[in-house]
């Protein structure tokens, strides 16, 4: 009989915009020190999009490599960002491995990939995108049912409109019994004190938040 060897699996690679550390600037962990692995690509084109130059680019990095300059900083904080990190096919595995590695592990997402995959013991901060986003059309709306109370559901409001939009979504799907819900200011578009009126006019059951980052240090890319 002949025997087929088959080729080794190769290890999961990644193409990383940056890996840089920062405080966490929202979401549950807004604050503490944390590591941001930025990977590279995104399917959508957000009209407010901050991280246009992770669209492309980037360099291959191993898991391995990855996860020793991880180490590098001491924080038991990891993010996952984009981009849309889900567009590679090795984010899942990246998140695992931070997991097993003993950190505590978010994962910022654009809502509009299949989240089935991504471990439980990650805490995934998913964009539901509005109308003035100009990628309403991109939301997988079947993702909802992957959200748990350790999951954060994030409206970024651009406009009145937008507000409106999300709070029917927020009210008609029941969305706060499922996780916690942020609802944030487009940065330099709507206007904070206004969202937050009308936030406490509709006793709304979301999570106010500002850009902690962009107070501190505005628009620098790796913050």
């Amino acid at each position: 009989m002949t025997t087929i060897e088959l080729p080794a699996a190769q290890p999961t690679r990644l193409r990383i915009t940056e890996i840089f550390h920062s405080l966490q600037g929202e979401a549950r962990t807004v604050g503490f020190p944390t590591v941001f692995i930025r990977l590279t690509g995104c399917p959508l084109r957000c009209t407010y999009c901050d991280t246009t130059y992770a669209y492309q680019g980037g360099e291959w990095w191993s898991m391995d490599k990855i996860l020793e300059e991880v180490a590098k900083y001491d924080t038991p904080y990891a993010c996952v960002t984009g981009g849309e990190p889900l567009a590679q096919a090795g984010c899942p595995q990246l998140l695992l491995a931070l997991c097993d590695a003993g950190y505590k592990v978010s994962l910022e997402t654009r809502g509009a990939i299949d989240v089935s995959q991504v471990d439980e013991r990650v805490s995934k901060v998913m964009d539901l995108k509005t109308p003035a986003s100009g990628e309403q059309g991109r939301n997988l709306l079947e993702n909802l049912e992957y959200m748990t109370a350790n999951d954060q559901l994030k409206f970024v409001i651009c406009d009145r409109n937008d507000y409106l939009w999300a709070k029917a979504m927020i009210i008609r799907s029941e969305l706060a019994d499922r996780c916690e819900i942020l609802m944030s200011p487009c940065y330099g578009t709507q206007d904070a004190a206004q969202l937050a009126d009308w936030i406490l006019q509709d006793r709304l059951p979301v999570r106010f938040q500002l850009q902690l980052h962009k107070i501190i240090w505005g628009d620098e890319p790796g913050r």
